[in-house]
């Protein structure tokens, strides 16, 4: 017997391979790390302090993202997607999230407009920075969220991997940088999801999904190589 002493399972640590993802990731997405960026397993491992093994193993979970390619003698490198494969990422999510922002309007409870707003409050914050990368992730964050709020387990998840994708299509094509982050669009949805107005909100989310495919210049672009450490700005 163990008597009335509650007992709590401690969260299991994440591998170190996770973390070494996550952290890449998070370059990936904030455009520290721009597309066809090369990731050098030495490279990586000295930066993080880790084996070849565990380094693969990150890769491999990035590459299964789709944030990473990996080819066969020639190592891994951030994904550069093509121009055909950057509008359908955007054409899926319209024909996603406008349907998942109608779901999530009709489950919104009564501090979750207000969280919301406050998301986009942080990204209108970076912005005015400057710092148009931690912008682009916040506003990736913002469209996740609505994701999870549909309680659509599947179909967030799908939501998600384009979102993370979207961010690589964005350094790659993005022509409107003085109108990067749709601060505006984001505010009327939250204005929906305040009402509880799911057919506004679909409507938005559709305007707001096709404006951001208007913004896209569809031609390849060339990225200058640089050093993974420079990339990440000398560490993590």
């Amino acid at each position: 017997m163990l008597g009335s002493r509650q007992i709590t399972a401690a969260a299991p640590e994440p591998a170190p391979s996770e973390e070494i993802a996550v952290a890449l990731a998070r370059g990936i997405l904030e455009h520290r790390l721009p597309p066809g960026a090369r990731l050098s397993e030495d490279e990586v491992g000295e930066l993080f302090g880790a084996g070849r093994t565990v380094v693969r193993a990150a890769l491999a979970r990035l590459a299964h993202q789709g944030l990473v390619t990996l080819r066969r003698n020639r190592g891994a490198s951030v994904a550069r997607p093509d121009p055909r494969e950057a509008r359908e990422v955007f054409e899926a999510r319209a024909l996603l999230e406008p349907r998942t922002a109608h779901f999530a309007a009709r489950r919104a409870g009564p501090g979750w407009a207000a969280e919301m707003r406050a998301r986009i409050a942080e990204e209108d914050r970076a912005m005015r920075a400057g710092d148009v990368g931690t912008a682009v992730y916040l506003s990736g964050q913002f469209h996740c969220a609505i994701a999870e709020a549909a309680d659509q387990r599947t179909i967030a998840e799908m939501i998600v991997s384009l979102v993370a994708r979207s961010s690589l299509v964005i350094a790659l094509y993005w022509r409107r940088r003085d109108t990067l982050c749709e601060c505006h669009a984001h505010h009327a949805l939250v204005d929906a999801f305040a009402a509880r107005d799911g057919a506004r909100a679909e409507e938005l989310m559709h305007g707001h999904l096709v404006d951001l495919l208007s913004g896209l210049d569809l031609r390849e672009r060339e990225a200058a190589p640089r050093s993974l450490r420079d990339l990440l700005g000398g560490g993590t």
